[in-house]
């Protein structure tokens, strides 16, 4: 029972599909493993304790697996990595940081949103190390004359 989030996050992954017009039924199917995966990882990623750190971890899994299909499949990488980080992005801690901003309420604003913006920049770090560490690879193999 605790893996069922990663079947929401599958679904939920498939109505991005359909937002972001991702036609392929192997596609959407794959996009939204990725994102389930993308959730599975963050539950296992429990022990390493901070949500940054855990969002991180599930970023370098996600964006190796876009990188992996995408060359496998001659598929930009960006569409599975954009649908496969749906789950991990903080929705919740951006709205309570802008309530709490509302609210006035200065303290937890502060605390809240220097915690959703370590997420988001977890999962930027996360997605572009290992975009780079590809490109960095790829373009040894072929150099552009």
């Amino acid at each position: 029972m605790r893996f069922l989030p990663c079947l929401y996050a599958f679904l939920g992954c498939i109505s991005f599909c359909f937002i972001f017009q991702v036609r392929k039924p192997l596609f959407i199917f794959l996009c939204s493993a990725i994102g389930a995966v993308s959730w599975g990882v963050y539950l296992l990623a429990e022990p390493l304790g901070s949500d940054a750190v855990r969002c991180f971890v599930a970023t370098i899994v996600v964006s190796a697996l876009a990188e992996l299909l995408a060359r496998l499949l001659k598929a930009p990488a960006t569409i599975f990595l954009v649908i496969g980080i749906i789950p991990l992005v903080p929705g919740g801690g951006l709205y309570y940081t802008m309530d709490y901003l509302l609210d006035k309420n200065f303290p937890m604003f502060s605390q809240v949103g220097l915690q959703t913006a370590s997420t988001a920049a977890a999962i930027a770090v996360g997605a572009s190390m290992v975009t780079s560490i590809v490109r960095m690879l790829t373009w040894r193999r072929h150099p552009q004359a």
